[in-house]
């Protein structure tokens, strides 16, 4: 509101403290409203409190519940599996898996072709170079005696600038992402030789290669030539590219790698050995039916603590927390408890969180889990402690959703406190328009009343003046 910092000057009165004053007073129920929208905001954060510990409660409990066409014990199984012989390679468990026990005999592991040259020298590199020799990898498979490329992963290389079989190295594995297949160079103290292998191992990593001096491209001959059925003429086969072989529970099977993906579900075997041995895969549901129970209690307790906060009263000081006797909060807690209480599941006899080591621990409403109870209730009937901890999960799910869910209590308390801040709000906006007006009018008042005030003084003065000068001039007179 504008201030009028004149008044006062003719009259010599306060007015401007005065007019302050008066608008002190009218500001008053503006002071009020403003006081009151600040007290519902304060309670519409506090709401946006619990609403986010209940949410985290609530993720706590979906995680406690099974997905669709998924059982209780399902979802808190943990699988695992070996090889009676820890030789045997690796096994890893996943989504999908199913206890059992299985024969497993591998007859013969997957490997990738590797062929050796002859003792070369540079002399050989620099003749085929000079001839202009090309040289065409191509991988493809090998089965029924005979070898079948695949355009896709073939590169030629030409030898005619190079003159070392360093050189040839190098090109080699500079085109290994097109082809699979690298060189590395072998000196055995009699001369060295080009090693070429496969990256990856199974049938279908075969690889020959066609020689071409300018007659058209060869496998049975040329430099560096070599042809994958017969194994000549440049190199000697080391390892020809061969699939895994191995039969389970007696079923014949083929792999083109020794990582198995695709023979049980949800089981990966990594083979490493050819031999026999017992596959295993087993569950148990302890450790991960414990952890997540957990992290429920963890959840309900950070829920429990941000309730007792905020509904509290200190008797000593005489301060209440935000939300003391809010309705949503009372309910939220009482409802909260009665879950706890009452959520049983049971074909021959009804099990309670209490009754697998899940109680409340005092007077604040916090609760405690005992690992010895609840790990002896699920060696007894593990089953059931899953499906208690699963009807658990869908009731605090569903009853949480009622209360921060969208059209959930919290919202629509929320959603009515800020229609009343509104409300609040444009109350302000009215009366500070008219305390405007009232001041500007005040401040007219004041005006013309300093202006009057300075009037009457300056007649005041005028007429003391002319009083002591009648008098003057009468003493005067007398004495003349």
């Amino acid at each position: 509101m504008a201030s009028v910092s004149s008044l006062g000057v003719g009259s010599g009165l306060d007015l401007q403290g005065l007019l302050d004053k008066l608008m002190a007073v009218e500001q008053l129920p503006i002071t009020a409203l403003q006081k009151q929208a600040d007290s519902y905001q304060t309670k519409i954060s506090a709401l946006g409190t619990l609403s986010s510990k209940l949410s985290a409660l609530q993720t706590a409990a979906k995680n406690l519940t099974p997905a669709t066409l998924q059982t209780a014990t399902q979802k808190f199984a943990t699988y695992t599996g070996a090889f009676a012989d820890a030789d045997f390679g690796k096994v890893t468990v996943g989504d999908g898996a199913v206890t059992g026990s299985y024969a497993l005999e591998v007859t013969q592991l997957a490997k990738q072709q590797k062929i050796r040259s002859g003792s070369l020298t540079n002399a050989n590199v620099k003749t085929a170079a000079d001839a202009g020799t090309k040289i065409t990898i191509s991988a493809g498979t090998l089965a029924a005696g005979s070898f079948t490329a695949d355009s896709e992963r073939s590169t030629t290389i030409d030898l005619s600038s190079l003159s070392t079989l360093e050189e040839v190295r190098n090109a080699v594995n500079a085109q290994a992402k097109n082809t699979g297949v690298t060189a590395s160079i072998v000196n055995d103290g009699t001369g060295k030789r080009l090693i070429f292998s496969s990256d990856k191992e199974g049938s279908d990593q075969a690889f020959q290669i066609a020689s071409d001096s300018g007659s058209g491209p060869s496998i049975d001959s040329g430099f560096l030539a070599y042809n994958p059925v017969t194994g000549t003429p440049g190199f000697s086969t080391t390892q020809k590219a061969i699939d895994a072989k191995f039969t389970l529970d007696g079923i014949a099977i083929t792999s083109k790698s020794n990582k198995v993906t695709n023979v049980l579900d949800g089981v990966t075997l990594d083979l490493a050995k050819e031999d026999k041995t017992t596959l295993t895969v087993a569950t148990e549901s302890s450790s991960k039916l414990k952890d997540s129970l957990q992290k429920f209690v963890e959840a309900y307790n950070s829920a429990a603590q941000t309730i007792n906060s905020l509904g509290s009263y200190d008797t000593e000081t005489k301060v209440a927390g935000t939300l003391n006797g809010n309705r949503i909060l009372r309910e939220t807690q009482q409802e909260l408890r009665n879950l706890v209480f009452n959520t049983s599941f049971g074909e021959t006899g009804e099990k309670l969180l209490s009754d697998v080591g899940i109680s409340f621990g005092g007077t604040d409403n916090t609760l405690k889990l005992d690992a010895d109870k609840l790990a002896a209730a699920v060696a007894k009937d593990p089953e059931t402690v899953a499906n208690l901890a699963a009807k658990v999960g869908k009731e605090f799910n569903d009853k949480i959703n009622e209360i921060v869910g969208t059209g959930g209590s919290i919202q629509i308390s929320t959603d009515g406190m800020k229609t009343t801040i509104r409300d609040l709000e444009s109350r302000q906006e009215k009366l500070t328009l008219s305390l405007e007006k009232m001041q500007e009018r005040y401040r007219k008042q004041f005006s013309a009343l300093d202006s009057l005030l300075s009037s009457m003084n300056s007649t005041s003065s005028y007429l003391a003046q002319q009083l002591t000068s009648i008098a003057s001039i009468s003493s005067s007179s007398r004495t003349s």
